[in-house]
């Protein structure tokens, strides 16, 4: 057991107690930290864009951006309204489907320039995306941009989620 002497429990009574919370006492404040989070999720971002054709996984991206997958992941969605899997695998269709419009590619070739490695899931993700299967959208495409800016063609282009389509054109 301590035993304080008189003069050395005098001392201890005069160091200034915090209060609050241990991340309040311990860690920047929220909103520095949410900031810092934001920053990190961006270099996420820019990284899967810049690296969508190489093999990045949730628990790579999470690794350089100094956080669990899981907490990536929720942080990510909160920011950018869908998980970095999900936002790669965006990222490689429209990829995709500016090489299938150039149409010098077939659709294997495509799905594995693009970082898939598997022409099933490509497939299934691309019909999902664009609405037509890749093989149908190489046949066609290429006459629906032709003339156009690329900057207006990709943004004509861009794949929309059967969830964020309008009802009408689900049917």
């Amino acid at each position: 057991m301590l035993t304080l002497r008189r003069s050395q429990s005098r001392r201890l009574l005069a160091i200034p107690v915090r209060c609050g919370t241990i991340a309040q006492v311990t860690s920047r404040s929220s909103s520095a930290q949410h900031l810092s989070d934001l920053a990190w999720l961006r270099r996420v971002r820019d990284r899967i864009d810049r690296e969508y054709a190489l093999p990045l996984d949730v628990e790579a991206l999470a690794r350089g951006a100094h956080m669990s997958a899981g907490h990536l992941s929720r942080q990510f969605r909160l920011a950018y309204g869908e998980s970095p899997y999900s936002y790669l695998m965006t990222r490689r269709i429209e990829r995709a489907m500016a090489l299938l419009r150039k149409g010098d590619l077939n659709v294997t070739e495509v799905c594995f320039a693009v970082g898939c490695s598997s022409l099933g899931t490509f497939s299934t993700r691309f019909t999902e995306l664009v609405g037509v299967p890749p093989s149908v959208y190489r046949r066609e495409a290429g006459d629906v941009t032709s003339g156009m800016p690329p900057c207006v063609a990709k943004q004509v282009t861009r794949p929309i989620r059967n969830r964020e389509a309008p009802a009408a054109s689900r049917t």
